[in-house]
């Protein structure tokens, strides 16, 4: 088995805590709302949000939006996803981190692809905006060959709109 690991860092003018709160803690009820056309619901298949919780995303159907290009040595092909299942490992609140792994997917096994592993982490920069690390290992079987525009997520700034126009949110 093989693991390609990527690194990304967003910004944020939000503070850590708030979009901590959103993002990890409260996006089964934020994310389908603010990207309906990417996302159906997301509902808690096991526990209530804390570790071992188990979270299932359902896609919106036929839009690609959740869509990936992935390349192996023997072909490309565009990846539409209709579901993700999400497990989480590791929480700690006080201090914005979380690890997360997604367990199943309508392209696990399908491409070789056997599970990613998450870790994200929101820290504060010097004027108290989030800076988002984020990480992810892809454990492979067989040959997959990702480029880093392939692992793109997280772009979206509807989140950050919301909560600069609701500054008691997640206070």
């Amino acid at each position: 088995m093989g693991v390609l690991s990527f690194a990304q860092e967003l910004e944020s003018p939000i503070s850590p805590r708030r979009l901590f709160k959103a993002l990890m803690l409260d996006s089964h009820t934020l994310l389908p709302k603010f990207m309906p056309h990417s996302i159906d619901s997301i509902v808690f298949c096991q526990g209530h949000g804390d570790v071992g919780s188990i979270k299932q995303t359902y896609f919106s159907p036929g839009k690609g939006s959740m869509a990936s290009f992935l390349s192996t040595s023997k072909f490309a092909a565009y990846l539409i996803f209709s579901y993700a299942t999400h497990r989480m490992d590791e929480l700690d609140v006080e201090h914005c981190r979380c690890k997360y792994t997604l367990i199943d997917s309508d392209i696990i096994d399908d491409q070789k692809l056997k599970m990613v592993e998450y870790e994200a982490e929101f820290v504060s920069d010097s004027h108290g905006r989030c800076i988002c690390k984020i990480s992810s290992k892809y454990c492979t079987d067989g040959d997959i060959e990702f480029r880093d525009e392939d692992i793109e997520f997280g772009k979206d700034k509807a989140m950050d709109v919301y909560l600069l126009a609701n500054p008691d949110a997640y206070a």
